[in-house]
């Protein structure tokens, strides 16, 4: 067993096909393919499930995962105390729905910058699925997803819970109903809207809202800054958590406003998901610290108690998510 067989496997890991990881680590695919195979046949397992949309680890592989990473990170402080310079880099790969994008992690990965230099940092938006299945086979080291509830967490995976907010309309400015100090489903239901697509939880809390019966002129995205700008061209309105929109540039600007829904006392949780892990990595554990931070400053803004960062992990999540007014 040789540790470049080690990379080139988390490589495949992190990228999702032979093709990307071959280019990460300058080899070519067949010599990477090679090298993977050959230490599945040293282990005797299946490392690797080898797809025409990609390779993914597989479920013996993530078995191995752990103690595989910790093998490659020991190599690391071996070199760095050795004084190489050849210590294998490894960008961080953040997954999120978007929503907690402008308010808490572009912040965070500012603090981190200050910290660690120019590392390397890959966000990635997607769903809540896609990012809960990244984490798990390893291709996203951090996620960042809302859930509503009775949503549950895989038993896999650590959660902590960052902001709790409320759906709230955001509406052009010189939209009609912001005479309103709050607004009904009915007013919503009368509007053209601009929606999350299936798969986002926004989507889910808007069938709810409307009892399946969602209004007639609908536009979907799969980001809350798309359909914040689709807002501002006057497209319709959006539902969203408060805390994607509070301190938004177009908000500040005056171009966009919101207002509560009335009668609707739905709690949206933002979390952060992680693997379970002896070790973490000091700059994933940095950026971690950075957006508990970020939400305690978030929730003081709002002269709000805030959660303390080390609550167990939500599974599922339920009454105890506390209710609030938005703003």
């Amino acid at each position: 067993m040789r540790i470049e067989q080690l990379e080139y496997l988390a490589a495949v890991t992190e990228h999702g096909s032979l093709r990307r990881a071959s280019e990460a680590m300058h080899i070519s695919q067949p010599a990477l393919s090679e090298a993977v195979t050959k230490l599945e046949k040293e282990l005797g397992t299946t490392l690797l499930d080898r797809r025409r949309t990609g390779s993914r680890i597989s479920r013996q592989g993530l078995d191995l995962l752990q103690s595989m990473t910790e093998v490659l990170e020991a190599v690391d402080r071996l070199r760095q105390a050795a004084g190489q310079q050849s210590v294998r880099r490894r960008d961080l790969r953040i997954g999120t729905v978007n929503t907690a994008s402008s308010s808490l992690l572009a912040p965070a990965l500012r603090d981190l910058h200050a910290r660690h230099g120019s590392g390397g940092v890959e966000v990635v938006n997607g769903r809540q699925t896609d990012i809960q299945q990244g984490l798990t086979e390893g291709s996203l080291d951090l996620g960042l997803v809302n859930v509503l509830p009775g949503d549950e967490v895989p038993p896999t995976l650590v959660a902590d819970r960052l902001i709790d907010g409320t759906p709230v309309a955001c509406l052009r400015a010189d939209h009609p109903l912001t005479a309103k100090e709050r607004v009904t489903v009915d007013d919503l239901r009368a509007e053209p809207h601009v929606l999350m697509r299936p798969g986002f939880v926004m989507h889910r809390y808007a069938h709810r809202l409307f009892a399946g019966a969602l209004p007639g002129t609908t536009y979907s995205n799969d980001g809350a800054e798309m359909g914040k700008a689709m807002v501002a061209a006057g497209l319709g309105i959006s539902v969203l958590p408060d805390f994607s929109i509070a301190g938004d540039p177009l908000v500040q600007a005056g171009v966009l406003t919101t207002r509560p829904i009335q009668t609707d006392q739905t709690t949206v949780t933002l979390l952060m998901l992680r693997r379970r892990a002896e070790r973490v990595p000091e700059p994933l554990r940095d950026l971690q610290t950075a957006l508990v931070r970020q939400a305690r400053a978030y929730v003081a803004s709002l002269e709000l108690p805030v959660a303390a960062p080390d609550l167990p992990p939500v599974t599922p999540i339920s009454s105890r998510a506390r209710s609030r007014s938005a703003p």
